[in-house]
């Protein structure tokens, strides 16, 4: 969002020069002036940074001698850790099936590690398909594509593109496997269009016995349903059938306002666009519409804004300022009054996804549309008044209902709110504050964010839930593919 955008300003103290010199300095040295001339050097005595590190260890407990033999995995955030005996990355379908018929103790697959919740840890086996990637084969007639499971979300559009197809809709991080991004419900954003699994028109997947399944709407049917969002709890995707569209480009545009007129005017927006979304900066009072809309006009962008740089710069003014809210509000308000409106004409995956170097902790809530706005103002309204350490953005986005039976979108039209906490501090605070709201507001927990529900807190959520289950006992009873969070989830024992 914030970064080293450069600009120049004329300084007459340079008058020597013919006034022909021209200063560069960034943004980020403006909020620095701008802090200076507030005043803002001299903090307070005893003050300490909001974010400081006081060396806690949040993970939790110590670790043995025998784990410290193996290699420990970390999820993307380092929230989750675990370590297993056992790491297999296979090539092919047949090493695949191999390592699962023969694999003792559970066996949990593994994307790219960007969920917080328990879903892979496990002292058994960890399974990547990393290596099974790219595009198998298409088909030009009604723009269908067939795409191993392992691939990078960000890896996929540029040889869809070859072949004249692109995805219908992206989430906004390209490292996310499509086998991952699947069994979580991952979605992007657009009051028209769906998660992505309401994309997928078939899967392959292979069970607990090492055989291969296929299936659809037409041949196994409610493996089908089950299998579209599964939680990696049914058995490792191999393959995806996707539904596209003839590629196209976005015109972008991102544009600065207050909150109050964001509020005013998402609802609105959400309808008037093919994706829309909003952000907004705790402690600024601003924050800035996110519209993407398919266009004939060719290539183009403006000078953009780095959304890992911006990160960096919104920790700095927290630490900086963390002792003052209203002075913080009103130097990151000035700082963003200043923020040109940025237009970026591109491909559609390449205007969709982003690389985020700037780890954090994530909890995201799924509401019902209707809810969403008062919803948000609420968390605003406990955030600002109780965590002046926080800094990372909100986002909020609005995803169209489905007919999958584990889809936190099922049979809704959603807002989404997501909050997230810089990953070297305790999240838990926070989110145990925020996550009440969320509750209230009858809203579904994203499978692959922080949450507290329990199985008995979700079920009511979900429909098919049974359904699920019994799908998911008919193709693995012996549960190789369940993990503690898993077992607990799904009441086995």
């Amino acid at each position: 969002m914030l970064t080293k955008y450069k600009y120049r300003v004329h300084s007459e103290a340079l008058s020597y020069s013919n006034n022909k010199n021209m200063l560069m300095i960034t943004r980020r040295n403006l909020l620095s002036s701008l802090v200076a001339a507030a005043g803002a050097s001299t903090l307070p005595a005893g003050s300490v940074f909001a974010g400081q590190n006081t060396g806690q260890n949040l993970t939790g407990s110590s670790e043995t001698s025998s784990k410290n033999r193996r290699i420990p995995w970390r999820n993307w955030s380092g929230s989750q850790t675990c370590f297993p005996q056992a790491r297999k990355a296979p090539g092919t379908l047949g090493e695949l099936q191999d390592i699962i018929a023969s694999a003792k103790g559970c066996v949990r697959p593994v994307g790219s590690g960007h969920s917080f919740t328990s879903l892979v840890p496990t002292e058994d086996t960890i399974l990547s398909v990393s290596r099974m990637s790219g595009v198998v084969s298409h088909d030009a007639s009604n723009n269908t594509a067939v795409i191993q499971a392992g691939t990078r979300l960000g890896d996929i559009g540029g040889p869809l593109a070859e072949v004249g197809q692109a995805m219908i809709n992206m989430p906004d991080i390209d490292e996310q496997t499509l086998a991952g991004a699947l069994g979580t419900a991952t979605h992007g954003t657009g009051a028209g269009i769906g998660c992505l699994p309401t994309f997928v028109e078939g899967i392959q997947l292979v069970t607990a016995t090492g055989d291969v399944l296929e299936c659809d709407r037409y041949q196994n049917a409610d493996i089908f349903n089950a299998a579209r969002v599964n939680l990696g709890a049914l058995g490792v995707v191999t393959q995806v059938k996707l539904q596209n569209m003839p590629k196209y480009r976005l015109k972008r545009e991102i544009s600065w306002h207050s909150i109050e007129d964001i509020l005013e005017n998402a609802e609105a927006l959400a309808d008037a666009n093919r994706n829309y979304e909003f952000y907004y900066i705790p402690f600024s009072g601003m924050g800035f519409h996110d519209i993407q809309n398919i266009t004939e006009d060719p290539a183009a962008k403006s000078e953009k804004l780095d959304q890992n740089d911006g990160a960096e710069t919104l920790k700095d003014l927290r630490d900086w300022l963390s002792w003052s809210p209203k002075l913080r509000q009103l130097i990151l308000s000035t700082y963003m009054k200043t923020i040109d409106k940025e237009v970026t004409v591109a491909n559609s995956w390449q205007n969709y996804a982003s690389e985020r170097n700037v780890r954090f902790n994530e909890m995201e809530y799924h509401l019902p549309r209707e809810n969403g706005i008062q919803a948000f103002k609420e968390i605003r309204a406990v955030v600002e008044k109780n965590f002046s350490e926080v800094f990372f953005p909100f986002e909020v986005r609005f995803i169209q209902s489905d007919d999958i039976w584990m889809s936190p979108f099922y049979q809704r039209e959603t807002m989404s709110i997501a909050v997230h906490r810089f990953f070297e501090e305790d999240y838990k605070p926070l989110f145990k504050a925020v996550e009440p709201i969320m509750k209230k507001y009858n809203g579904r927990p994203h499978w692959g964010k922080i949450n507290t529900l329990t199985a008995d807190q979700l079920q009511p959520h979900y429909q098919h839930w049974n359904a699920f289950k019994s799908i998911r006992q008919q193709l693995d009873p012996t549960g190789k593919f369940l993990n503690p969070y898993l077992k607990t989830l799904f009441n086995v024992a």
